[in-house]
């Protein structure tokens, strides 16, 4: 599967059903190649007028099933959730 058919895919939390968004990147091992983590866009500020602050980093093993639609991940928000490094 390649990157920009990823970021086509909707990310569902399968522990409360919650849409989380879509993929907007990869964390990737550059030694071996593999995938370490997805990277989705955390919730808007105010409104959605002032930009995301956050994202969820979604570790490769939380992932339980990939479709052609969705991706079910099973994990707990408040440990997925960072402030955004850039």
């Amino acid at each position: 599967m390649r990157i920009c058919e990823l970021r086509q895919k909707e990310v569902i939390n399968m522990c409360n059903c919650e849409r989380l968004g879509c993929v907007s990147d990869l964390e990737i091992n550059c030694e071996t190649g593999q995938v370490i983590a997805i990277i989705v866009p955390g919730p808007c500020k105010i409104c959605g007028i002032l930009g995301r602050d956050t994202e969820y980093i979604i570790p490769f093993s939380c992932i339980c099933q990939c479709g052609p639609d969705i991706i079910l991940v099973k994990v707990n928000i408040e440990e997925v959730l960072q402030k955004c490094k850039y």
